[in-house]
């Protein structure tokens, strides 16, 4: 059965940290290696996109520890964990959609987003990846961490598959439900761009997993 996404997190928290790390195909490197590729300068802002319980958030803290950050995700049980492993420590935790939350014009030196928006449609990435630019410094840019699809035709059947649950279990309505439609690595470079981001390269992969620096 089809969950809504802030649920199904909600419900997996337990245990949510070695699940990611143990099951997911170089996920001890690319956590650290997503954090090695966000600026080093002094006190710059940082937003996190689906930052979770902030697994990259972590490693990216300890190589600079003034840097502000902020997080924003569906589930308040995941950004609750990710308080805790920052005891004293002031971070901007936003739980909500962050389709819908604002991101303010000229705010970040940086973004990063970690296996999270392997969920959504080009087009619902378009509009998200549009409103991420226009808050970015100038010269700014986000790093993008996640999976893809292996095809083209892969692609387009995890989106049938997502609709065929969907008319099954009789789901009318626009809320996001978890399950994985990831786009191509061509897709998801094409829509960064058409979204205005002037350059899209692919620095790293780890079998279908792969890091994208897409600049302002």
């Amino acid at each position: 059965m089809l969950e809504e996404m802030a649920s199904f997190f909600e419900n997996r928290l337990m245990g949510y940290d070695e699940h990611m790390m143990t099951t997911i195909e170089g996920a001890p490197e690319f956590y650290k290696y997503t954090a090695s590729q966000l600026p080093f300068t002094e006190y710059c802002a940082i937003l996190d996109l689906g930052c979770g319980t902030g697994l990259e958030l972590v490693e990216y803290l300890t190589l600079n520890p003034s840097a502000s950050i902020t997080g924003i995700d569906l589930s308040e049980g995941m950004l609750s964990a990710l308080k805790d492993k920052f005891p004293g420590r002031t971070l901007n935790l936003i739980c909500g959609s962050y389709f819908d939350v604002p991101f303010g014009k000229n705010q970040f030196d940086a973004a990063v987003s970690v296996e999270s928006l392997h969920h959504f449609t080009a087009e619902e990435k378009l509009s998200l990846y549009k409103k991420l630019v226009n808050s970015l410094k100038a010269n700014g840019y986000f790093v993008l961490t996640d999976y893809f699809a292996e095809s083209e035709a892969l692609e387009q059947e995890y989106f049938e598959n997502l609709l065929q649950l969907k008319l099954e279990q009789g789901i009318i309505d626009s809320r996001f439900y978890h399950y994985d439609t990831p786009l191509t690595i061509d897709h998801e470079r094409e829509v960064l761009r058409l979204a205005g981001f002037s350059r899209c390269e692919i620095l790293k992969n780890w079998g279908a997993t792969y890091t994208i620096k897409a600049t302002k």
